[in-house]
């Protein structure tokens, strides 16, 4: 049996449902039951058309049922819930995934604990332990060695376990999510982590039940608890976005929440660090393809200037190294790019995620669970490093500067305790050297931010949480047994959820202007188009849905925000954008027009004078077109790309001598096909045709244009060739020669 099929077919159950085509989703789960190993799912089905057949009939009939929409709704829910059942029931038998050879294993375990019906907390296998652990007064905090702790590390993983590969939660788990919440014998930790599983287990089988219990959790309001608890909520009110309005009891609790302000200010930045996560493959290859190549190249440069002892007071917490200059003279664009990766850290993008994904193969990440671990000082994997001869006397120091550490997320920092190890001497003491002194600018930090941002330790929770989830799905060996959260637009905007929140109008603006720095303009133009209607007289917002269509090449539409901007607020850059729309479109006169009248209202707007002269030039006023290039030229004397229209100008007026000059100066710089293109039919013009074909021959060797590029521009400039003198029978003998020699 395919797997996928199985999946796929699961999805259009749902799909179909979602637009209440109820008999072409009966039909595939009754393909689906044929596959089926459990008989009773079949009754369930059976019962599910003979209630829908009979609320059809009573329909037809023209029965007034006041129960028919509860009926309809509870019909609905059941085929989705049968649905679920059916997936699992089968990929359980044919898909060999780790999901269910744990599941099996813990059904064995369970069995031999003489409890194979789980029906209360009692009946659960670990109960003992639990209740050991629980009769504790002291206050628990064991030797990570010791007996008492290998065992409490057990009963962890069992719950955690248990809460993730139960496909539906009833009273055993409800009781045991509750005692873990009330009983004050487990960590923060313990709870995040059992936070994650209960979140998996939402992702695996979708049950109202396990939302309200993340929604206990966040209201918990435990600190690095109540984050992850309302991230997995957002993800799976997300992933089942066309479930949510047919649970009626969810969406009136989200309704709910969204009356206060923190939870909508919460759900704000959790939506916009998911949405962050879409510039992770980029920046990713950014840092492979472009920044690392170059920064190896400086590698001597940078041993001998990068002062280690100075380095984190002056590049992190305020201040640019004054040494950053002079290390990367003659790599400015490097120097550049770095800064702008620190400023998307600090933002909370996921700039490590290349440097740490070759960093997730050791046995620590074999363990389901440690993928969602948050890291704290007390970890048993700190041990990795506590007899290490030369980690060893600053573990405390390390494991401490980097559980505060705001850039790393915890998947990451377990890597590089990991890895740390494995490292020479020498770098392990440079490491131990740049961790002390980032515990002391992350204090300094700390003091200086926490009262000025009460959301500053939320957001931190949540970017590390949500980059830990990022890692699991696309590195995770397990990853292949979920579906990709990350894979599609995460247009969380667009959800059901987003809207009961009732958050979606002061977020959504924040969110298009996040997309609009970003350069997602397809994204940002929906929803600056959703305010347009609320502000009709917000001249910004008509340029910025005008400059998004403009990025989309739609210059109909973005001409006409542009001139809805300039009726409100007349400005000399929205007059350009007008000529620039206008110009795009062919319209050359009205272009030249709107560009006249921006010089008038900015006489030396460098940009304003070019875009006028380019004007004249598409209206073949190449005398006037000269005037204003020339402003440009003196304006700008070292501008050599001013000098590419000075001397076309001059040819198509026919001032060869002028126009060679020119061309002569161009040729100091860089030289493109086009210059060569021109410059041979300068030389065409004079009457040297060995000359021109020769620089049509550079032309196309350049690799800008392909020999039927230039073809196809040779053609379109025939008119002014002609029309300067140059014999039309002599062009194609010209063009065969070129095509002869160029092999």
């Amino acid at each position: 049996m395919n797997s996928n099929k199985i999946i796929l077919q699961h999805k259009v159950v749902c799909k179909l449902i979602s637009e209440k085509k109820i008999k072409q989703s009966l039909d595939i789960l009754e393909d689906m039951i044929s596959v089926s190993s459990l008989g009773d799912l079949r009754d369930e089905y059976n019962d599910i058309v003979m209630t829908y057949r009979n609320m059809l009939s009573y329909t037809i009939e023209g029965i007034n049922d006041p129960e028919r929409p509860k009926v309809y709704l509870k019909l609905i829910q059941s085929i989705l819930r049968l649905a679920d059942r059916l997936r699992q029931d089968i990929l359980s038998h044919y898909s060999g995934w780790h999901t269910y050879w744990m599941m099996q294993q813990t059904m064995k375990e369970q069995k031999i604990a003489g409890k194979s019906l789980i029906e209360t907390v009692d009946d659960l296998m670990f109960k003992p332990e639990l209740d050991e652990w629980l009769k504790l007064t002291e206050e628990i905090n064991p030797d990570p060695e010791s007996e008492l702790a290998v065992k409490h590390r057990q009963l962890i993983s069992k719950i955690f376990n248990h809460l993730w590969l139960t496909d539906y939660f009833g009273d055993a788990e409800n009781s045991l999510i509750r005692i873990i919440m009330d009983s004050g014998k487990f960590r923060w930790y313990e709870k995040s982590i059992f936070v994650s599983a209960i979140s998996l287990s939402s992702f695996r089988t979708f049950q109202a039940e396990k939302l309200f219990r993340l929604i206990d959790f966040y209201r918990s309001g435990e600190e690095k608890v109540m984050e992850r608890a309302l991230t997995g909520l957002i993800f799976s009110l997300y992933y089942y976005n066309n479930r949510i309005l047919h649970y009626p009891e969810i969406t009136s609790m989200i309704t709910k929440l969204g009356k206060d302000r923190n939870f909508r200010e919460h759900t704000r930045l959790i939506v916009l660090q998911i949405i962050r996560s879409r510039e992770t493959e980029d920046l990713s290859r950014k840092l492979h393809e472009e920044i690392l190549p170059k920064v190896a190249k400086l590698k001597p440069r940078i041993e001998e200037k990068l002062d280690l002892d100075n380095i984190l007071p002056g590049d992190q917490y305020g201040e640019k190294n004054p040494d950053w200059s002079d290390m990367f003279k003659g790599s400015e664009d490097i120097f550049r790019t770095m800064e702008e990766l620190t400023k998307l850290q600090m933002e909370g993008a996921d700039v490590y995620m290349s440097a740490f994904s070759n960093l997730k193969h050791f046995d620590f990440f074999k363990d389901f669970k440690n993928w969602f671990m948050p890291f704290y000082p007390d970890h048993e994997v700190i041990n990795e490093i506590f007899h290490d001869e030369v980690l060893g006397p600053g573990t405390d120091e390390l494991a401490e500067a980097l559980y505060k550490t705001p850039f790393i997320c915890n998947s990451d920092k377990y890597s590089l305790i990991l890895n740390l190890k494995y490292l020479p001497s020498s770098q392990k003491t440079m490491m131990l050297k740049v961790f002390r002194l980032e515990l002391d600018g992350l204090q300094q930090l700390e003091d200086g931010e926490t009262e000025t941002d009460p959301y500053r330790n939320f957001r931190t929770n949540v970017t590390q949480y949500v980059q830990d989830i990022y890692r699991f799905f696309k590195l995770s060996p397990y990853r292949k047994e979920f579906e990709d959260l990350f894979s599609g637009k995460l247009d969380i905007y667009n959800s059901e959820f987003f809207r009961l929140t009732g958050n979606a109008g002061e977020a959504e603006a924040g969110l298009a202007d996040y997309f609009f720095s970003k350069n997602y303009y397809k994204d940002a133009l929906e929803l600056f188009l959703r305010h347009i209607k609320d502000k009709p007289d917000d001249s910004q917002l008509y340029e910025k849905i005008a400059f998004c269509y403009q990025q989309e090449d739609n210059y109909d539409e973005a001409l006409k925000y542009y001139q809805r901007a300039e009726l409100i607020e007349r400005k000399v850059w929205t007059l350009k954008k007008i000529g620039l729309c206008l110009r795009r479109l062919g319209r050359k006169e009205e272009a030249l027009d709107y560009y006249l009248q921006a010089g008038t209202m900015d006489p030396d707007d460098i940009q304003t004078i070019i875009m006028t002269g380019h004007c004249y030039l598409d209206l073949h006023d190449y005398e006037t077109a000269l005037k204003y290039y020339f402003r440009v030229e003196y304006n700008d004397p070292g501008n050599l790309k001013i000098l590419r229209p000075i001397a076309f100008c001059y040819f198509a007026l026919g001032r060869f001598g002028d126009s060679e000059k020119y061309y002569e100066r161009l040729s100091t710089g860089k030289m493109n096909a086009h210059d060569y293109i021109n410059k041979g039919h300068l030389s065409l013009c004079q009457g040297k045709r060995k000359e021109a074909v020769d620089f049509y021959r550079l032309g196309i060797g350049s690799g800008q244009v392909s020999l039927a590029e230039f073809m196809k521009i040779f053609e379109e400039d025939r008119p002014l060739l002609l029309s300067l003198g140059v014999n039309e029978e002599d062009l194609p003998i010209l063009l065969d020669y070129l095509l002869f020699t160029s092999g």
